[in-house]
């Protein structure tokens, strides 16, 4: 898949993207990740990854380490509790958008277990999330955490601001992020509705339910399209509505 930013829109359909699967985890790479590397797909502005992972319950992301990196976590359906060594700890759920800046270095768990954290009854239900990792201004910062509830945001069925770091985004609610060329955006469209997209050098929409038209491209869940000098695309949500997370950057790197 070509990076090239002479194409107007690269369509990267869900059976295109990367898979790792193991016992309790299943993970779609929409960018090299891990084991899988292709060199012409590493990055899109500074969205590094955009993983849609299924975590199985009782499971997870044991403690492991990051770095340099501002870690964007929005759960599609089920719970995921998260916990690092900065004393952060909580139930992550659909409509709780969390920021992790790793920064200097920072230890955190993901796990599908948020019985061991209420005391309630173990489930059986598995955690889908997106996990969207952009690099950030500078290294070397202090690790950090935010996370906000856009709920009652979203039910007004349009774009709403989850994380960003640009200059037009500073007197928003939105979490901040230490990327002053990268903002985050989330919607719950309703069915055959239309919202137009940031007017951006670099946009990432990302499908995580249903379907959407953008411009002339058809996108089914867990697609994405990345777009580069659009010029103010319109977006359609298909017949069953759609969940989106679009990414407005001002920079290819």
């Amino acid at each position: 898949m070509s990076q090239s930013h002479h194409c107007d829109a690269v369509v990267q359909p869900s059976k295109a993207r990367f898979v790792t699967s193991a016992d309790w985890l299943t993970s779609r790479h929409s960018f090299s990740f891990g084991h899988h590397y292709d060199p012409t797909n590493t990055h899109f502005g500074p969205l590094l990854v955009n993983n849609d992972d299924v975590v199985l319950a009782g499971t997870g992301f044991d403690t492991h380490p990051h770095r340099d990196m501002e870690i964007i976590t929005w759960v599609v359906s089920g719970s995921l509790v998260h916990q690092d060594s900065q004393g952060h700890n909580g139930v992550i759920y659909p409509g709780l958008a969390q920021r992790m800046s790793a920064g200097r270095g920072i230890l955190h768990s993901e796990r599908n277990d948020s019985w061991q954290l209420a005391g309630g009854e173990a489930h059986d239900d598995p955690v889908r999330f997106v996990q969207m990792w952009v690099r950030p201004d500078e290294t070397g910062i202090d690790p950090g955490y935010q996370q906000r509830d856009i709920r009652g945001e979203l039910a007004a069925g349009e774009l709403v601001v989850v994380a960003s770091g640009l200059a037009q985004h500073q007197s928003s609610t939105a979490i901040r992020i230490a990327q002053r060329d990268a903002g985050l955006h989330a919607a719950h469209l309703r069915p055959g509705t239309t919202t137009g997209l940031p007017d951006a050098p670099y946009l990432h929409v990302y499908v995580a339910n249903g379907s959407v038209v953008v411009g002339r491209h058809e996108l089914a869940e867990g697609s994405a399209v990345r777009l580069t000098d659009h010029g103010g695309v319109v977006l359609t949500a298909g017949p069953n509505g759609a969940e989106i997370l679009v990414w407005e950057m001002y920079t290819d790197r």
